[in-house]
Order: structure tokens, then C-alpha cells, then sequence
């Protein structure tokens, strides 16, 4: 069977157009590259009128829901490790005959950070590209010992009385607050409040802000 004219020069139109769409896409791209490195002049106005980007900021509302979607951030954590000690003794006997001590092996943790829930519209102020953000103040958010970690090392109770029970979770208690007292003396609420502040600065950049300002 022998093909009709028709059908011959189908394939040849397009291969005839082949070089051409070659061409134009060339002489496209060249031109592209060629204005993109023009700095001035009216081929650069109309270059950039082409190819430029709007810069679009978001309002307070915005910047307050994305930043209260952090919740209660938490910050830093500090670490103690320290034995702790309890006694009860009579003002009479001695302590072999009527006294009661504790030494307790304790590890604990202290967790500050801020709670941006409690960040308010009046504590964010946006113009233009700019934006200013006044944090709330940062708290302790959790003092906690691990008990897996915190043991009685020793136990000493007189011949004549019995252990008390309330000895131990009254050493827990004071291991607590001297937990706290560390973790303050370390400045975590400063770290707290550093760490927060660089947390807060990447996410307003990431947002488009050009100029943030976090205190």
C-alpha cells in the first residue's frame, strides 16, 4: 500500500518546525538572561515590571495567632544532682536511742520557659516591614524529681521510736526548693527569656518581617 501525499507531508511540516521551535525557545531564554543582568535603562524597568514580587506582611491578628500557637514554649531546662538529708532528734535522748535520719540521692529538673497564651494584640506593634513583639514574662513551667533517679541512700531511725513516715516527703520537699533556689542562681530566667527571644525573632523572619525586634 502506498501512502498519499497527505499523509507524507504531515511528518515533514513538522519536522520543518522543529529547527524553528528550537530557535525561538533559544532566542527566549537569551533574552531573559540578557535582562535579568541589565541594571538600569528601560529594559530593566521592564524586566522588573515582569518578573517582580510583591512583599506582603502580616497584620497584628496574623502575628499573634502564629505566635500563641507555641503554646507554652519551653525554653531551657536545668539540671541538679545531690544528696539531701533529713533528721528529726530529741532535745533529751540521743539520736541512737530516739533520732531518725534520711540521706536521700536526688536528681531533679527545673523547665522555664514563656506562656504565649497570655500574649496580648497591645504587645505587638507592625509597620510596614518592621514589627516590635513584647514577650510576657517567662515562669517556671515544671520543677520535678525523677524518681527513677532519686533514692534513700541511707536510713538511721533510734532503737526507741519508730521510722517516720512523713521524713521522706519532707526531704523531697526541700529538695524542690533547693532545686528551684540553683536553677534561679543559674539565671534561668534569663536563659529562658534569651532562648525564647531567638525563637521568636526566626519565626517573624520567616514570615517576611525584615526588621523584628523582640523584648
Amino acid at each position: 500500500m502506498t501512502e498519499s501525499p497527505k499523509q507524507t507531508a504531515l511528518p515533514q511540516r513538522r519536522l520543518a518546525l522543529l529547527p524553528g521551535l528550537l530557535i525561538g525557545a533559544f532566542v527566549a531564554l537569551l533574552l531573559a538572561v540578557i535582562m535579568a543582568r541589565v541594571q538600569s535603562g528601560p529594559l530593566a524597568a521592564l524586566w522588573s515590571a515582569l518578573s517582580g514580587r510583591n512583599t506582603r506582611i502580616n497584620s497584628e491578628g496574623s502575628v499573634i495567632e502564629r505566635i500563641q500557637k507555641l503554646q507554652r514554649l519551653e525554653t531551657v531546662v536545668f539540671n541538679m544532682d545531690k544528696i539531701v538529708t533529713g533528721e528529726k532528734d530529741n532535745p533529751i535522748l540521743p539520736d541512737f536511742i530516739a533520732g531518725d535520719r534520711l540521706m536521700m540521692i536526688v536528681h531533679g529538673q527545673v523547665v522555664a520557659g514563656i506562656d504565649f497564651t497570655r500574649l496580648q494584640k497591645s504587645d505587638i506593634a507592625v509597620q510596614g516591614n518592621a514589627v516590635r513583639v513584647h514577650l510576657p514574662n517567662p515562669q517556671i513551667l515544671i520543677t520535678r524529681l525523677d524518681n527513677s533517679r532519686t533514692k534513700v541512700y541511707s536510713r538511721n531511725t533510734g532503737i526507741m521510736v519508730r521510722v517516720d513516715p512523713n521524713l521522706e516527703s519532707q526531704v523531697r520537699q526541700e529538695a524542690e526548693g533547693e532545686l528551684l533556689q540553683e536553677a534561679a542562681l543559674g539565671g534561668i530566667m534569663a536563659n529562658a527569656r534569651d532562648n525564647a527571644r531567638a525563637t521568636v525573632t526566626s519565626l517573624l523572619l520567616g514570615m517576611g518581617f525584615e526588621k523584628v525586634e523582640v523584648e
